[in-house]
């Protein structure tokens, strides 16, 4: 087999492999169960058997724990916080829309535990941040937030080394005139949008958000790729 016609055959594995973490054969997908297990243990460490535990994800989508097993046993239940609600989900999950930096629909201490993964660097301003970090320690006991390392040397959202540095016109023109990120052009919408509101976190931000927090860190290759703040020991 010509050596051009190979690597045709393989494009598609490889555009898989590099697709966003809500794609199930990604890289980005593996991380996320791989932190899942983490997680898990942590809630077997904080919450006692047979308790049902009230966990609001915010961002999150059904996807994520649909075929989770402490979902469909009934010991997490969960509740996802998005700007869009979704519609026909499994038993333990539901959703409802909303803004992560504004929760003045729960009181204090409404849920067990808040779950967030790579949410909070898409709020614009880190005055944002502050928001959504202050409301997910003030209604719950416990919580669970993970968001990229804005030094790793791949940049989480495009997949490409080091853009995270670049001027952001730059990045613009790179991401709709190239396929270097993740094999495809990014539309015109769509890259100005991620431009806008991404603004990542380095270990000291992630500290000062979460002051209480023990900071997890989640490697690759020897070098931490995300950050999660947790307070469950």
């Amino acid at each position: 087999m010509p050596i051009a016609e190979y690597f045709h055959s393989f494009m598609p594995k490889i555009r898989a492999l590099l697709a966003s973490s809500d794609q199930p054969d990604s890289f980005g997908y593996a991380m996320r169960n791989k932190r899942f297990q983490v997680f898990e243990a942590l809630i077997q460490k904080n919450f006692p058997n047979g308790k049902v535990i009230k966990v609001l994800d915010v961002g999150g989508t059904a996807y994520f724990w649909k075929d989770r097993e402490m979902v469909k046993s009934g010991k997490l239940q969960i509740t996802l916080l998005n700007l869009e609600e979704e519609k026909n989900l499994s038993n333990g999950i539901k959703s409802m829309a909303g803004n992560a930096t504004d929760l003045s629909m729960f009181e204090e201490n409404h849920f067990d535990l808040v779950f967030s993964n790579s949410v909070i660097e898409h709020l614009y301003t880190w005055e944002n941040q502050q928001k959504m970090a202050r409301e997910c320690q003030r209604i719950c006991k416990k919580y669970f937030i993970q968001t990229p390392n804005k030094h790793f040397f791949v940049e989480a959202h495009y997949a490409i080394p080091f853009i995270q540095y670049m001027p952001k016109r730059l990045t613009y023109s790179i991401l709709t005139k190239t396929r270097l990120s993740r094999l495809r052009k990014w539309e015109p919408q769509d890259a100005q949008q991620y431009l806008d509101e991404i603004r990542l976190i380095n270990k000291r931000e992630m500290q000062e958000l979460f002051p209480d927090a023990k900071i997890y860190h989640e490697k690759m290759l020897g070098m931490t790729k995300s950050f999660t703040a947790h307070n469950m020991g």
